[in-house]
């Protein structure tokens, strides 16, 4: 039948990824660092990828393909939904882009407590970026969440050890995503066993998106949970 389905040019694909997350029904999958339309009874053509590609490599196409098969896409997002998470191996076996591989660490034991000791990084999980995050991973069971703007690593020089230790750590800047993280945010903090959420944002008026779209999200997901928020400055103090 000919209808409206997506087209990827190979040529200007980056191997990002985020059209593969971004596909609801998982008509994409990644190949050899390259967004491919795998199943295209599974390309709805509603094109929720179309916003996600940063290279513009992703348009609409009239042609003969088979027909939208959503019996067949709901019995697969229940076949993964019954599966386990995926690792670094099985994420690689398929094609997927090993930069946005979900993986969880255990740090080594802590150091002591030394003005001479190295700073070991606190960052518990990745992805950490909240564009390449999935919404369902196991290090959400019981996470304290910490959802940071970028600038505040590098602002703040004790970032790791004041605010990220034993959190899982969310970063973003809505100013250059130039997307409302709020959607996102509801769902991870809506489908997991969230216990806490700390926000920590720069004093400048663009870290505000950050602010509201994770009040947005605690207040749509439907669940009341202990949260704050601290403004670094840009000389790297706090200032609440």
């Amino acid at each position: 039948m000919i209808r409206k389905i997506i087209h990827i040019d190979e040529e200007k694909c980056s191997g990002c990824g985020l059209c593969a997350e971004a596909c609801h029904e998982g008509a994409i999958e990644m190949v050899n660092g390259k967004a491919k339309l795998t199943r295209e009874d599974f390309c709805d053509g509603f094109g929720d990828c179309l916003p996600n590609c940063p290279a513009g490599a992703i348009t609409f196409e009239e042609r003969d393909a088979p027909a939208y098969d959503e019996a067949a896409v709901k019995a697969s997002k229940e076949k993964h939904a019954e599966g386990k998470p995926i690792n670094e191996t099985d994420r690689e076996h398929k094609g997927g882009c090993p930069g946005s591989a979900v993986a969880q660490f255990e740090h080594a034991a802590e150091q002591a407590a030394s003005p001479a000791a190295k700073p070991v990084s606190r960052l518990a999980q990745w992805p950490c970026q909240i564009r390449l995050l999935p919404t369902r991973a196991p290090f959400f069971d019981g996470a304290k969440l910490l959802i940071a703007a970028d600038c505040t690593a590098y602002a703040y020089a004790n970032l790791h050890e004041d605010f990220m230790k034993g959190k899982v750590t969310l970063i973003g800047c809505p100013k250059l995503d130039a997307v409302d993280y709020s959607e996102k945010l509801t769902e991870i903090i809506r489908d997991n066993d969230i216990r806490s959420v700390t926000i920590v944002r720069m004093e400048v008026p663009c870290c505000g998106g950050l602010q509201r779209a994770a009040e947005t999200a605690l207040k749509n997901s439907g669940k009341f949970i202990p949260w704050q928020v601290v403004t670094i400055s840009r000389d790297g103090n706090i200032l609440d």
